[in-house]
């Protein structure tokens, strides 16, 4: 169900680009627990941690943190390794695919309060060891968690991530972060507390409370899926981001623009031949590009660097030819702008990357 991948990048701008949005926020509580999954099976994780560059030695040392991006490259590991998509969490295994499957159960419904119950509901059928339900009550929707066996020392990890997964799918289904009014978990808080505040924004969170579950606006249940078949297996190839980091709604003027921009090989389209492609003013499309966080500059310059990076890896074209191919004037101009991207010119990039092994 989940493939998600970390990028290698021999350009030092572009990795403390990633570093920046990638910060080391994960404890390392979560991996040592995916690392008792592994113990209970009798299996060694090293292979686990080496894919998601974590070093074996910082595992025990509790101050460590890990970005998101490690945290998905080694729960994909774990989960295709031990075949369980649980992680440990149950009494039994979930084999590879059972959340899929209970997203696409759940797909179908018209308002989000029928796709989260038909997911508690089916949940249960999977595992016996916690009970998902889902109730309203005086305006506010609660989706609960019953313990209904030990789950021992995976408990935190098992209820923050059954939470964290379905609080994903939920805002997945709308295409909108479902805005929470409470996550409550049935535990003092853990030292690394903190973290809960970025994982269940932007509510408050409460520990020591008589179980697990989430609150919110039980209006939001009769909000429409935003979402149809091809969807989910877009989704699906990539699902663990849902779980791992708060929701970000989807881009979808910013796609199309770059789909645009990306299938225009010499590079000249504008604000008014973008604009009257989607039928928009281009007033229009400035503000609804700000909007959804980016400009038409930006994804210029976005495609025009993929175009640039790819042609000096994949062809021997010269430098010039690949400036007229990214729809610059002339190569300083291109040798200018690849510095102010990269780090690096042009032939230096194309240099280092052929220096790399493998």
């Amino acid at each position: 169900m989940f493939t998600p991948s970390l990028v290698k990048t021999p350009l030092p701008q572009a990795a403390a680009a990633m570093a920046s949005a990638h910060p080391a926020v994960t404890p390392m509580a979560f991996v040592q627990a995916i690392l008792l999954a592994y113990e209970r099976r009798g299996l060694s994780p090293l292979g686990a941690l080496e894919k998601a560059q974590i070093a074996p030695d910082a595992v025990h040392d509790a101050t460590q943190r890990i970005t998101a991006l490690q945290m998905e490259a080694l729960s994909d590991a774990a989960m295709r390794e031990l075949d369980d998509e649980a992680l440990g969490w149950f009494s039994r295994r979930l084999p590879w695919g059972s959340y899929g499957m209970l997203a696409r159960a759940s797909m179908g419904s018209e308002q989000l309060g029928l796709a989260l119950a038909r997911w508690c509901r089916h949940h249960g059928l999977l595992a016996e060891d916690i009970r998902l339900t889902l109730t309203s009550q005086d305006g506010v929707a609660t989706l609960a968690i019953e313990e209904r066996s030990d789950l021992g020392a995976m408990r935190e990890f098992c209820l923050l991530s059954v939470l964290r997964n379905i609080h994903g799918l939920a805002s997945w289904f709308i295409d909108e972060p479902l805005p929470l009014l409470r996550a409550c978990f049935p535990f003092g808080p853990p030292p690394h507390a903190g973290v809960y505040t970025l994982l269940f924004p932007p509510g408050e969170v409460d520990f020591g409370t008589p179980q697990a579950c989430l609150q919110f606006d039980a209006r939001l249940l009769e909000m429409p899926l935003a979402r149809d078949e091809a969807a989910l297996k877009r989704m699906l190839q990539r699902a663990l981001p849902l779980q791992v980091r708060p929701y970000q709604r989807e881009r979808r003027l910013v796609q199309r623009v770059r789909q645009l921009l990306a299938a225009d090989a010499e590079c000249q389209q504008t604000a008014d031949t973008l604009a009257r492609q989607l039928h928009l003013s281009q007033r229009s499309l400035h503000r609804q590009l700000k909007e959804e966080g980016a400009s038409l500059q930006s994804l210029k310059d976005e495609v025009r660097r993929e175009r640039a990076i790819a042609l000096l890896l994949r062809t021997s074209r010269p430098i010039k030819r690949i400036a007229q191919s990214c729809g610059f004037l002339n190569d300083k101009s291109f040798i200018r702008a690849f510095r102010l991207w990269t780090g690096l010119s042009p032939s230096e990039f194309r240099k280092t990357a052929r220096a790399r092994p493998g």
